[in-house]
């Protein structure tokens, strides 16, 4: 059977299918935006860098509680500014997001205080909030230095994951 063949075959059978329907924009609408999304996700670009980020985190940071890792991926999910501009790179938004908090003491200590108030909702307990310039209670398992660490720890991941990417 040749091309030309075939293509016909399939405008018969179609219109045999279509013979028996009643006409409707709705139906003509279906039939014409079968081929609107064809190779490509119905999923938002911006949704699929957020989801790759958060995985990514999920899969990369230390935190044997999980407070830490929650409320970097909702402070993620609220950057969409960084984000958007590397949605191609998303790993590269987060650097972005990590080096700010790293390098802001105020954002760092608002991060901080997120954490252990999450931290306080998933064990049901009253968290420890470090105060800036003060010391850490001996049980808190969030302070400010140790948070920051396990954004450098995080960062250094981010920074080798993109060196191989390029690579």
């Amino acid at each position: 059977m040749t091309a030309e063949q075939d293509k016909q075959r399939y405008q018969d059978i179609r219109q045999e299918i279509l013979a028996g329907r009643e006409f409707s924009l709705a139906e003509v609408i279906g039939r014409e935006g079968g081929d609107f999304l064809k190779g490509e996700s119905p999923v938002p670009k911006l949704v699929q860098a957020i989801t790759e980020i958060k995985v990514f985190i999920a899969q990369n940071i230390a935190d044997s509680s999980g407070a830490l890792q929650q409320v970097l991926q909702t402070w993620v999910e609220e950057d969409e500014a960084s984000v958007s501009r590397h949605l191609q790179t998303p790993i590269v938004a987060l650097s972005e997001i990590l080096e700010s908090i790293i390098n802001n003491q105020q954002l760092l200590y608002e991060l901080v205080r997120q954490v252990d108030f999450r931290w306080g909702q998933i064990y049901d307990e009253r968290p420890y909030f470090q105060q800036p310039g003060q010391p850490p209670h001996p049980d808190d398992e969030y302070t400010h230095e140790s948070v920051q660490q396990k954004l450098i720890e995080l960062q250094e991941k981010v920074t080798f994951f993109v060196i191989q990417s390029n690579s």
